[in-house]
């Protein structure tokens, strides 16, 4: 292959130039994190993995007239995106108490809440991606009103789809994380989901044990980080029911 430019590099992705102008192509890594990147590990396979899934979640939002930035995937580990510009915030949506919500406030992990929370966290690694209002995001002009109506309402989308998508497959989804990107249309601005949907950015739960679906299972030292992505990508389809977990010989295209 071809000697590409790397155009950016995170914890769990590469971004290099893509073939056409406007498009990059995403890279997933094995690398796992947590607690802003102070635990560390390489996961074989994980990358896999969460490609395939960012896949099926992306391309059912497309479907459904959620817009995305996911062109196609390309290989085992990478897609093709349109490039945006991603807005400098993560976007939470929680329907179930847990993880920093709990501790800050207090409440119980697993308790329901009484309807779907949105918080937003400036990306910024070295500040710890710190949770901010709505008021500082319009004081510091990282969107505008009307950016934040949308962004609300591409995200509530989101959640309906991801809930009804884990529900068939006895799985309850508490929280996730996505990112919005600005794209133009000649002058005319969209916003689009970007980044990735994969168990690295959703908390998912079984629905009848509860036992953890997700990265909390690396966070907390639960077990098998693959088992439980693999496992998800099972339920969901996107891998054969009989196929053991991904790891690295597989990874040859």
């Amino acid at each position: 292959m071809a000697r590409r430019k790397k155009v950016y590099e995170g914890k769990a992705k590469i971004l290099y130039e893509g073939p056409e102008p406007g498009t990059l192509v995403q890279y997933f890594k094995d690398d796992a994190t947590a607690f802003n990147a102070q635990k560390k590990d390489v996961v074989d396979g994980k990358g896999v993995l969460n490609n395939r899934l960012s896949e099926f979640f992306m391309t059912g939002l497309n479907a459904i007239g959620v817009p995305t930035h996911f062109i196609r995937r390309l290989n085992m580990r990478e897609q093709l995106i349109r490039q945006v510009e991603i807005i400098p915030l993560e976007v939470i949506v929680r329907n179930v108490a847990a993880g920093s919500l709990s501790t800050r406030l207090g409440i119980e992990e697993g308790t329901a809440l009484p309807r779907p929370i949105i918080e937003f966290c400036y990306k910024d690694d070295k500040l710890g991606d710190p949770l901010v209002s709505e008021e500082h995001i319009l004081a510091f002009g990282w969107a505008s009103q009307q950016d934040l109506d949308d962004v609300i309402a591409l995200s509530l989308r989101v959640n309906d789809f991801l809930s009804g998508c884990m529900l068939a497959v006895g799985i309850k989804l508490v929280d996730f994380k996505i990112e919005i990107g600005r794209i133009w249309d000649n002058d005319y601005q969209r916003l689009i989901v970007a980044d990735e949907i994969s168990p690295d950015s959703c908390r998912l739960w079984d629905i009848e044990t509860g036992k953890k679906l997700d990265k909390d299972v690396f966070r907390r030292d639960l077990g098998s980080l693959s088992d439980a992505y693999t496992e998800v990508a099972r339920r969901l389809g996107v891998l054969p029911a009989n196929s053991g977990p991904v790891t690295r010989p597989t990874l040859i295209n």
